[in-house]
């Protein structure tokens, strides 16, 4: 085993997509079926919790064995698979579709070699096993997918199980960096809070000897997580010394088997840096009027003269000016996740209205994250898992943390003002990742529902941001126009950041300065997205890859369609396929 000290890219934790059973309309498509079957059983069998989380619930009573050995034969038998796939099964033979569904499998299984081989979550990331402990037990408790006690026996033996498990991760944690430590220890309290408080009242109007089972095992549990906890914030704290950068190979082959693009990353970074001051001398024209108002005794012919070989000073001297006078205006800490959820009505409304997109019929709705789970992601949608034939959508949103100083949430709350709020939530909830996940979630391939195409759900939430400002969202508000272009100018400065830390080893300080000074971040915001790109490689440059991909695709499909040209037809197309690779749907929609 390689040992490159690296995160790995999670969600709730590792979820690799895998295709389902496919319509058999030929022998070849048949083949890929069977091992696409045998495939998956394997891999839930591995990942047990996440086969529950994913609605699979053959091995519910199983945890993760991540043992050396275990490891070891997991890998040989990706090495099998992926020739297989080579060897006996001829991709010229099989149906349109199910080629795409055979390179998402290919993709898959690379990524799964990358991350056991190279990023070694199981030895250097203890986030990983945090997401495991939480989830092997809450996912068997909260999801009624089955009588309770048959879920509730399930959990008991599981819970049996966890001490062992809790003893191999310390076995297994080597010298993981100190931010994943750090970050692994804030979280664990919430956790360790779950199993204490939160688990008896989710059980506390059952009765059954299951439950009886259960809560005797549990009674073991709880010492064991507690020795656990000091384990992380004394022996693994004072050997945490590794380095959380991937370098520049593995995060290059990283990104390739998560973007699946047809862009060249170095292309990419040519337009993000052209985007970076066209978004800025975008923002200054809106911001030089504003800024002769709010400040009435500046001379703004004097700062043009003293700053005229100073160009880009000057500008942030204009933005931050107008930014500083309207961040006032935002919401309060007890009433942030209402506004959010008020965002979310008027964009209805607005869609409604203006007749730009068809809204799926599903509601989606809007609820704080669990504290257990929290982190420095700051919201996420779940959708109804894939095994599932139908369920709910929901946009889980952090609450702000209680631990915050009152400068801490005073600085969030002006970052997340009225103006910059409702574009935040077009772009993160609604309709944000919502579209593009309801379309994948309803397409036929199982491999789609499971391995989405993360850059295009995230990089079409991006795109829509600008469509409504385009469309008369807010009534032409030049100061929401501001924040939408502070929104972007964010994700093209991530994406570079995510190049720059992580293949060119970017020290923070450098990265600190970009966001709070060309990026126009509160100091607090920043550091929230540095620690993001330090525990979640890969995810911050997603928008923007994702963005830039739509941007390729919309300008081939307006040569295609000519003066027959519309937007909303074009994104229609896009959304009907899901979230598959940009190389496939670039060819789909060239057809």
């Amino acid at each position: 085993m390689k040992t490159k000290i690296i995160p790995v890219l999670l969600g709730v934790f590792v979820f690799l997509g895998f295709g389902g059973l496919l319509s058999q309309q030929n022998p070849e498509d048949a083949k890929f079926a069977k091992t696409m079957e045998t495939f998956l059983d394997e891999y839930w069998k591995f990942y047990p919790t996440a086969a529950t989380l994913a609605g699979y619930t053959k091995y519910n009573d199983r945890l993760e064995d991540l043992s050396e050995s275990a490891i070891e034969k997991r890998g040989t038998a990706l090495d099998g698979y992926s020739k297989d796939l080579v060897t006996k099964i001829n991709k010229d033979k099989l149906s349109p579709d199910v080629q795409i569904d055979r390179d998402l499998l290919m993709d898959a299984i690379d990524l799964e070699l990358l991350r056991l081989d190279n990023l070694v979550p199981q030895q250097y990331n203890p986030i990983f096993y945090n997401d495991i402990i939480l989830q092997s037990i809450r996912s068997l408790l909260v999801r009624e997918f089955g009588p309770i006690e048959a879920r509730m026996k399930s959990a008991a033996e599981r819970a049996k199980q966890l001490p062992g498990f809790l003893k191999q991760a310390k076995e297994n944690l080597k010298t993981p960096p100190k931010e994943y430590t750090e970050a692994a220890i804030k979280q664990f309290s919430a956790l360790l809070e779950f199993y204490k408080t939160e688990v008896p009242k989710l059980i506390e109007n059952v009765s059954s000897e299951a439950k009886t089972k259960f809560l005797a095992e549990l009674a073991k549990v709880i010492p064991a997580l507690e020795d656990y906890q000091r384990f992380l914030q004394g022996d693994l704290l004072n050997r945490s010394t590794g380095n959380f950068r991937l370098g520049p190979d593995a995060h290059a082959r990283l990104l390739r088997l998560t973007c699946q693009g047809n862009l060249m990353i170095n292309d990419v970074l040519a337009n993000a840096k052209a985007d970076s001051n066209n978004i800025r001398r975008d923002m200054n024209l809106i911001a030089m009027p504003y800024y002769g108002i709010m400040y009435p005794n500046q001379n703004m012919e004097q700062l043009s003269v003293q700053y005229k070989d100073k160009v880009d000073q000057l500008r942030t001297i204009f933005i931050k000016g107008v930014l500083d006078k309207i961040k006032g205006e935002h919401p309060t800490k007890e009433n942030f996740l209402d506004r959010i959820k008020a965002s979310v009505d008027e964009i209805k409304a607005f869609l409604g209205q203006s007749k730009m997109l068809d809204m799926p019929q599903e509601n989606l709705a809007v609820e704080p994250m669990p504290a257990a789970e929290g982190g420095e992601i700051w919201v996420r949608l779940l959708s109804p898992y894939p095994y599932e034939p139908s369920g709910r959508y929901r946009a889980q949103v952090s609450p702000i943390p209680d631990d915050w100083s009152a400068d801490q949430v005073q600085g969030f709350l002006e970052e997340y003002n009225n103006y910059l709020l409702p574009i935040w939530t077009i772009e993160k909830v609604y309709p944000g990742q919502f579209f593009p996940i309801f379309y994948t979630r309803n397409n036929p391939s199982l491999i789609r529902r499971l391995h989405p195409n993360e850059p295009l759900i995230r990089g079409w939430a991006l795109y829509s941001e600008e469509m409504f400002i385009n469309a008369g969202f807010g009534n032409y508000d030049l100061k929401i126009r501001l924040n939408q272009l502070k929104m972007k100018l964010k994700a093209v400065i991530d994406f570079q950041l995510e190049i720059s830390v992580h293949q060119f080893g970017l020290a923070k300080d450098e990265a600190m300065r970009l966001m709070t000074i060309t990026g126009l971040r509160t100091q607090a915001e920043a550091e929230r997205r540095w620690n993001m790109i330090v525990l979640h490689p890969c995810e911050a440059g997603y928008p923007y890859i994702g963005y830039q991909e739509i941007l390729d695709m919309e300008k081939d499909y307006k040569k295609l369609k000519g003066d027959a040209f519309s937007q909303k037809e074009f994104l229609q197309k896009l959304l009907s396929y899901g979230a598959i690779p940009p190389r496939a749907l670039k060819a789909k929609l060239s057809q």
